[in-house]
């Protein structure tokens, strides 16, 4: 029966609701999030809010009481849209990418024979034109793709981001291309509901010490829950506050979190910077691109496990590298266009069989069919083969191959 996409996932997301909704690894720590808005937002209804409804006249006291909470919850939406969509993702391929080039058996006699395997060789960079100025990007090894610019691979989630920002600890996900936007109105919000309960809970206090209170400490005393907001949104100010102020930067000068921690542009020009509006424009006036990724839709499993076709090739390699010894005898490592493996040919084998007029086999005594014949020929008689490095040819023309 075929799976869904997000059931086999190769990325450390935990999915909820069917593969409708996406977090991180770190999920868990949402939940802590959501405490830490929650709790004391209850403590100022219950013992500050309340009380501050009967001082004020009734339409204002009840407009005090439904604010806070309608805004809470406005909070906490932007909270999950941040932490369950799909940040920007991309797709990582089923199989490593092919070499342009030949590929390069990038392993020692030594090597081969503590039973190692080798590894196709890709460009680790590419050039590509951003806005006429040439930008490199980079192969991940994990996804099996190039990196579009801006992109950056996840270690905690475990897959590539479009215009990856950051993973946040506080959402347990990434912050990428599809909810940037979401992250930073969360965190702007968040301060000002920060900011708003420090000022209600020091109005509360200058009632309380205008009216029967008469001093700081009987103030103190008849509600500490007011002291202990706004020492608790006093704190939280400076930690949201100037992260809103930070991204703000970024976003003016259109870097992403990880560009500047990484001084990626202190000594060269920021080909992204648009100027200040439209750079914010970008951010805020642009639609959000769909996902690339359709985590409900049905898969064969076998077509999407990353790199077992992979793994089919280099094992057959592993199977017949058996030692340094094969190679001195004249087996020359050939990527077949029979079937797309590698195979080991006993060359000067093939030679003798040949010579005598026999029917060639392999080394474990299997024959080849009529229809690869032809193709055994020219591998032979050293046709067109790609696969044999530099080194490895080195090796066969010392040992007589």
């Amino acid at each position: 029966m075929a799976k869904r996409l997000y059931q086999e996932w190769e990325g450390s997301n935990q999915f909820f609701l069917g593969g409708r909704l996406i977090f991180g690894p770190d999920v868990r720590s949402l939940g802590v999030t959501f405490i830490l808005i929650a709790t004391p937002v209850t403590i100022f209804c219950i013992f500050v809010a309340r009380h501050l409804m009967q001082r004020f006249h009734y339409p204002s006291g009840i407009a005090l009481m439904v604010v806070t909470v309608v805004y809470t919850f406005y909070v906490l939406i932007l909270l999950l849209l941040t932490a369950s969509r799909d940040p920007g993702i991309i797709p990582r391929n089923a199989h490593p990418l092919e070499p342009e080039e030949e590929f390069d058996l990038m392993m020692s006699p030594s090597e081969w024979s503590e039973g190692q395997t080798p590894q196709l060789q890709l460009p680790r960079t590419k050039d590509v034109m951003v806005n006429g100025v040439v930008v490199k990007v980079k192969y991940c090894n994990t996804c099996f793709l190039y990196r579009p610019p801006r992109s950056s691979h996840c270690s905690v989630c475990n897959n590539c981001v479009q215009h990856f920002d950051h993973h946040c600890p506080w959402v347990g996900q990434c912050i990428g291309l599809r909810n940037y936007r979401f992250f930073f109105f969360f965190i702007a919000s968040t301060t000002l509901l920060c900011i708003f309960v420090f000022a209600m809970s020091a109005i509360y206090i200058k009632f309380l010490i205008d009216g029967e209170a008469r001093t700081l400490w009987r103030a103190i005393r008849r509600s500490p829950a007011s002291v202990f907001l706004m020492i608790y949104t006093f704190v939280a100010i400076w930690f949201v506050g100037g992260l809103t102020f930070f991204h703000l930067y970024l976003i003016g000068s259109n870097q992403t979190t990880y560009e500047n921690f990484r001084y990626r542009y202190e000594k060269k020009e920021n080909t992204n910077n648009l100027g200040i509006l439209k750079n914010f424009c970008e951010v805020f006036c642009t639609s959000i691109p769909p996902s690339k990724n359709n985590f409900r839709a049905k898969v064969q499993q076998e077509s999407f496990t990353s790199g077992n076709e992979n793994s089919e090739i280099m094992g057959h390699i592993g199977h017949v590298s058996k030692s340094v010894a094969d190679i001195q005898k004249g087996v020359k490592f050939m990527w077949s266009p029979i079937d797309g493996h590698a195979l080991a040919i006993d060359i000067g084998g093939l030679h003798r069989q040949w010579s005598h007029g026999m029917k060639p086999v392999t080394e474990n005594k299997g024959e080849f069919d009529d229809a690869s014949l032809e193709t055994l020929d020219t591998l032979v008689k050293g046709g067109d083969v790609r696969g044999a490095n530099s080194r490895s040819s080195s090796w066969h023309q010392k040992n007589g191959s």
